[in-house]
């Protein structure tokens, strides 16, 4: 049965679940994004610190500039703008502020790219894994979805707030092991976040390359703080 029998956005929305799912073998459960040490030093101590720290995340840190990446390579692959899209995949593999974000987006995104061209194959998705190679630059995660996303004609407003939703879930799956909270309280975190993923996705939709930025500093320090953490469960 081919694509064009099913009708939006049934096929669509499958695929986007697909992609998001922790069952994914992009490798997400392995990474903290430095949530770890906030733990160890006592910044994160329950479910309501929990929700503060990634809400400052989706609104002023990672989570954010994310967003807004995922956001312009949608927008490029539906314009067709190839230049403009490298422009962003590059940008967005150098955004990084320590080497365990560095190591969080590329191998998610390494992996995540392998997946797709070979389970739901891609004529833009095998030139952007050619050009990457090419110019030795790894990929980014939310490059890649949102690349995905556009080329299955998913719409933006649908496809951020769900990879938004996924980075948070994920992250809250990560504080339930590490505070640790009972998977209701986990449940309680993510319910929480979801007007703060609406909005963050919002706001990504209007920005663009320019509006790039953090003010989230402990996000970063704390990731610094993890690289020499002497007993870690996680890889960031």
């Amino acid at each position: 049965m081919s694509d064009e029998q099913y009708s939006f956005p049934s096929l669509a929305v499958l695929r986007l679940q697909s992609w998001l799912s922790p069952a994914f073998p992009a490798g997400s459960y392995s990474y903290s994004h430095g949530l770890e040490w906030a733990v160890e030093a006592g910044h994160i101590h329950d479910r309501q610190s929990l929700v503060d720290w990634l809400e400052a995340d989706l609104f002023y840190g990672s989570g954010r500039n994310e967003a807004i990446f995922f956001s312009e390579a949608w927008r490029s692959c539906m314009d067709d703008e190839r230049a403009k899209l490298f422009e962003t995949a590059e940008l967005a593999a150098a955004f990084r502020g320590t080497s365990e974000f560095a190591l969080e987006s590329s191998q998610q995104a390494t992996a995540c790219l392998a997946t797709l061209r070979r389970v739901w194959p891609d004529p833009v998705l095998d030139w952007l894994s050619k050009i990457l190679s090419e110019r030795h630059v790894q990929p980014a995660l939310s490059v890649v979805i949102g690349v995905r996303s556009a080329r299955q004609g998913i719409l933006a407003s649908l496809a951020l707030p769900a990879f938004l939703q996924s980075y948070v879930a994920n992250l809250v799956t990560a504080g339930v092991r590490l505070v640790p909270l009972g998977q209701t309280d986990g449940q309680l975190a993510i319910a929480e976040l979801e007007e703060a993923v609406l909005a963050a996705s919002a706001q990504a939709l209007k920005a663009t390359i320019d509006d790039l930025g953090s003010a989230a500093f402990m996000v970063d320090l704390v990731s610094a703080a993890h690289e020499i953490q002497y007993t870690r469960l996680f890889r960031s």
